[in-house]
């Protein structure tokens, strides 16, 4: 039999296939690492820009509305120019883009800087969770889980160098900038050996805005939750130990690390546990841990408990997102739009979460603010029967009670 992979006009050799799994999970690293590097510098941008926690809220308001301008844009320049190229272009514009919201002096230039952020990073998400999941289908194994184990260790890679920038005082306009040039390079080169997936010449463009289905929204609702309390942690974090229990800079930027690392740790773990115990009962395991790291994270006296508990927080939901891709890959006739409709839910979940969080904390407090994260990761563990279906169709896939054929996804 040839080693080959895929179906129609999408056959691919498995050594292609393979080495386009590692290409993208090196993007999903660069991707993760340009989140990291802003997030432990958020507190350098909210002093420099002389804005306080409500202003700062609202600004980090604007990627949300960025991406939901610019996602659907994704599918429309992959297909007009294929994966490789429109996916080279877009990475590119989401690592450039970290230097903007640093060169804003106030609030007014902070906004427009942060709209063109989350739109590279939306659209760049989009392009690269799309080659993941043909990638996926291709090898016919779970590897979602660690492609986003790959974004949180780019992501701990780049709160690191946040890190030690801020402990070492640097100014974040020059970090940023290093940060910026060198992860625009790796992902350059990353691409080059991407899946180039070219649409036939009779398929139609995908639509510039189409609603979710259905079968989407209860999974994209658990996502939700998850992706809520991991955008409020990586951009909150290191504020709410300065501010709440006055640690050094320092410190503050190690708790965004620590919440990454136990992130990242988890997500490379992840398809080996979700095999051995299924989709709703690890999710509904790391709901309890979540909302346990959310108690600590309110009622946090000394800044080794809070650290504690954004640890947890991060090994709770590091699975979910992934389970909900998958889950939804399965939950309706046309797997596409499914995923489609759970990333926009997910996504958008992400870029509002930092700026509700702002909002809430100048009209309460932080620790209120922390008390909704901590109800929504609650909610993973009532909800995960949701993602059951999952469970039962990698059941079948894999040979147990009721095998079937395995889907032949092209």
């Amino acid at each position: 039999m040839a080693d080959v992979v895929g179906t129609g006009d999408r056959v691919h050799d498995r050594r292609t296939v393979k080495r386009a799994r590692y290409a993208v999970g090196a993007v999903f690293a660069v991707h993760g690492a340009v989140t990291g590097s802003f997030a432990t510098r958020v507190p350098w941008i909210q002093d420099h820009a002389s804005v306080s926690a409500g202003q700062l809220g609202l600004a980090l308001a604007f990627p949300a509305l960025g991406a939901a301008v610019a996602m659907p844009l994704a599918g429309r320049i992959t297909h007009r120019f294929g994966s490789r190229t429109a996916l080279r272009g877009l990475l590119a514009l989401w690592t450039l883009s970290l230097i903007l919201p640093s060169l804003s002096p106030n609030v007014y230039a902070l906004c427009p800087a942060l709209f063109v952020y989350g739109a590279a990073a939306g659209m760049s998400d989009v392009a690269m969770n799309a080659l993941g999941v043909e990638v996926e289908n291709r090898l016919d194994k779970s590897i979602m889980s660690g492609l986003h184990g790959m974004w949180s260790a780019g992501a701990l890679l780049g709160s690191a160098g946040g890190t030690l920038a801020a402990h070492l005082g640097s100014d974040a306009r020059v970090h940023h900038a290093l940060a910026a040039a060198v992860l625009t390079v790796l992902g350059l080169v990353a691409c080059q050996w991407v899946l180039d997936l070219r649409p036939t010449e009779d398929e139609e463009p995908p639509p510039r805005f189409s609603l979710p289905p259905r079968s989407a929204l209860l999974i994209g609702a658990v996502g939700f939750c998850a992706v809520f309390a991991e955008g409020a942690s990586l951009d909150w974090s290191a504020v709410y130990l300065r501010d709440r229990l006055e640690t050094s800079a320092g410190l503050a930027a190690a708790c965004t690390t620590g919440f990454t690392l136990t992130m990242a740790v988890a997500r490379i773990a992840g398809d080996a546990v979700v095999d051995r115990f299924g989709a709703a009962r690890t999710v509904r395991t790391g709901g309890v841990l979540a909302t346990l790291g959310g108690l600590m994270v309110v009622l946090a006296g000394h800044p080794a408990v809070a650290m504690t508990g954004f640890a947890l927080m991060g090994l709770g939901i590091a699975v979910v997102v992934p389970l909900c891709f998958a889950a939804a890959g399965r939950s309706g006739p046309n797997p596409s739009q499914a995923i489609a409709g759970v990333a926009t839910i997910t996504y958008t979940s992400g870029l509002v979460a930092p700026g509700a969080i702002g909002t809430l904390a100048e009209a309460t407090s932080l620790m209120v603010s922390f008390g909704l994260v901590t109800v929504l990761a609650c909610g993973l563990a009532v909800f995960a029967g949701v993602l059951r279906a999952g469970d039962r169709d990698r059941q079948r896939i894999s040979g147990g009670p009721g095998a079937a054929v395995p889907d032949p996804r092209p």
